[in-house]
Order: C-alpha cells, then sequence, then structure tokens
C-alpha cells in the first residue's frame, strides 16, 4: 500500500499547481469555462490523457496520478469538463490496468481525448441502443453543456450491455442547461430521440463506478485543502477585539479538527487511488469508504471555513461561497453519502 506520493506525483503536482495558479486563478474562476486554458491544460501537461493508454497518444498512467490532477483542480475550483471528462476516460478504461483500455478502442475517440480535441463526460443513465440509435433521457450530465460526446451504458437489440458514444451536437439530441448549486461547473438535461451512436463494445461488468468515486474523491480532498490553508491565512491576520482570530481557543480547536479531517481524507484518498491500480479486489471498500467519509469531510470543512470567515464570508465577493457550493454539490454528484456508508457496510459484513 502507498499512502506518500512518489518524486514523479510530487513533480506532477507541482507541475498542476502551478499552471492553474497562473492560468486559472480564483479571480478567473468567477468567469466560468474558459475554453482556452482547457486547451492550454492538455496541449501542456496532456492531463486529459493521463489514464489513456499509449497507442492512442495518452501516457498510460493509473489513476493514482489522475487523483494527483484532480486534487490540484479541485482546490483551483477549475471551472469546465475537466472532471466529466475524466469520468468518460475512466469509462473507456474501467476494470483494466494502467493504461490499458477496457473495451474495443474507439482510437478516434481516445485519441481526441488524449489530445484536448475533443471533451467528454459520462453519464450512469443506462440509455437503449437499436440499430445504431441510442434513446434515453440522463436527467442530470455533468459538464453536459460543454462537452463534444457522451459515454454511456446502453443495451443494445439483444439486451446486452454495452458502451456507446454520442456526438451531443448531432441529430437527436436535445440540450438544456440546469440551474446548478456550483456556480463554477453546470450540468444539463440530455434529450435522446434516436440519435446516432457509436457501439464501443461491452460495458465492463464492475470497476467503472468505484473508480469514479475515487476520482471525485480526490477532487473533494483538493477542496478540503484550498478551503483549509485559506482560513488558517485569515486566521492569521484577521484581528478582532484587540487579538489575531487565530489565538482564540474556539478558532484553534476548530481549525485542528478540519486538520484532522484532511489528514484521514488524504490517507482515505491515496489508499483508494493505490486499490484502483494495484489492488483491484480492494477497490470496492475503498471507493465506497471514499465517498462515504471524503464526501461529507469535505463539505464540513468548507462549510466551517465560509463561517470562520465571518461577515465576510458571507457576501458574494469573497470566495468562500464558491469552495461551499463545490463542496456540496460534490457530495451529493454520485448518491448521497449515506448511500455509501450501506455499501460500505454490505461490503464489510
Amino acid at each position: 500500500m502507498k499512502l506518500v506520493l512518489s518524486e514523479e506525483q510530487r513533480q506532477l503536482r507541482e507541475a498542476v499547481r502551478g499552471f492553474l495558479r497562473t492560468a486559472s486563478p480564483l479571480p478567473k474562476v468567477r468567469e466560468g469555462y474558459d475554453p482556452q486554458v482547457y486547451a492550454r491544460l492538455n496541449g501542456e501537461l496532456g492531463l486529459a490523457g493521463l489514464i489513456i493508454p499509449e497507442e492512442y497518444g495518452g501516457a498510460g498512467a493509473g489513476l493514482a496520478e489522475l487523483a494527483v490532477a484532480l486534487e490540484e483542480t479541485g482546490a483551483a475550483l477549475l471551472p469546465g469538463p475537466f472532471l466529466a471528462t475524466s469520468f468518460a476516460a475512466i469509462a473507456l478504461t474501467g476494470g483494466a490496468a494502467a493504461g490499458q483500455a477496457a473495451v474495443p478502442a474507439d482510437k478516434e475517440l481516445l485519441a481526441g481525448i488524449a489530445e484536448g480535441r475533443i471533451t467528454a463526460t459520462f453519464t450512469e443513465t443506462e440509455l437503449s441502443c437499436d440499430d445504431g440509435t441510442v434513446s434515453g433521457t440522463p436527467a442530470q450530465v455533468l459538464s453536459g453543456m460543454d462537452a463534444d460526446v457522451l459515454v454511456a451504458p446502453a443495451r443494445d437489440g439483444g439486451g446486452a450491455p454495452v458502451l456507446v458514444a454520442v456526438e451531443l451536437s448531432g441529430p437527436g439530441v436535445t440540450r438544456t442547461a440546469l440551474d446548478t448549486l456550483d456556480l463554477t461547473r453546470g450540468q444539463a438535461r440530455v434529450v435522446l430521440e434516436g440519435a446516432p451512436a457509436r457501439v464501443l463494445g461491452p460495458a465492463p461488468e464492475s470497476g467503472i463506478r468505484d473508480r469514479l468515486c475515487v476520482a471525485l474523491a480526490a477532487e473533494q480532498l483538493g477542496v478540503m485543502r484550498a478551503a483549509l490553508d485559506a482560513i488558517v491565512a485569515y486566521a492569521k491576520i484577521r484581528v478582532a477585539f484587540g487579538r489575531y482570530i487565530g489565538s482564540y481557543q474556539g478558532v484553534k480547536h476548530k481549525l485542528a479538527d478540519m486538520h484532522c479531517k484532511l489528514e484521514q481524507a488524504e490517507s482515505i484518498v491515496r489508499y483508494a487511488a493505490w486499490a484502483a491500480d494495484e489492488a483491484p479486489e480492494e477497490l470496492p471498500g475503498a471507493a465506497a469508504l471514499a465517498q462515504a467519509y471524503v464526501g461529507r469531510a469535505c463539505f464540513e470543512v468548507a462549510r466551517d471555513h465560509l463561517l470562520l470567515h465571518g461577515g465576510i464570508g458571507f457576501t458574494w465577493e469573497h470566495d468562500a461561497h464558491l469552495f461551499y457550493k463545490r463542496a456540496k454539490a460534490d457530495e451529493v454528484l454520485l448518491g448521497p453519502p449515506r448511500l455509501h456508508r450501506a455499501r460500505l457496510a454490505q461490503l464489510v459484513v
């Protein structure tokens, strides 16, 4: 088991962190998705292709490396379809060893994702597939208005489970933007009525959802870390009643509690990412634990970070509400923590 980043992973973290610090600082986050930033993210760092096999232009890395990148994009509250595209890449490589496609490869799709030419998203809503067309209504598609391709499970005419890819700008597709809590990343309702689709191959029997849980937990870890760093820095400069607020016992205890949650969350995420790459038999329990604990802990840290900022934390101009909203949206993105706790309980019985 590896709970400490390798030297290569630390270098990846610093590269992503440095890029986002200059290309997508928090003031820019409020402007929403910038395709140019996304293009640079992939052109300069190749992040969308991290887990894409090398023969399709990717890095052939594992989920542990993707988790490192997602932690940094989460800390920066990066707008746009990076998480959604990562979900799609996981679906295309889920259940396989690092760098290997799990379904018969669609070279153009994988290469396009790896190069940053194609933004993709994934839905767990099962579609019906017949004669090269699909129908169905995924109600909440992450980055559904920004993505070029939707990857989804489906049932073919014989009832067999397959994985399909649908061009979201093609015929038979209607997209409607949804009003969401998280202002930095949108969702859409997608209606598919006989939309042309490419059947990629048999859907993996297991592994995709567990890997999605790990990837999301990695982003949540980054949100937690950035929120805690922000309030610690504020506690060192904010003066109330002639003293820095960080010197008050009530504030110190709260910050210590937040730090403990962060440390536990980091261990859980590192373990889950390791299990995804090295110990697939341990992945179901590790993934359930990741969302059962990290999802709630992320929201609690973001909430307390907002509260400890006091009056300024409640203002629209401050960044605290951005972290709060991302944390809450992420907490329920793959189902509320109670569902993951129930699954974890079943796995350990």
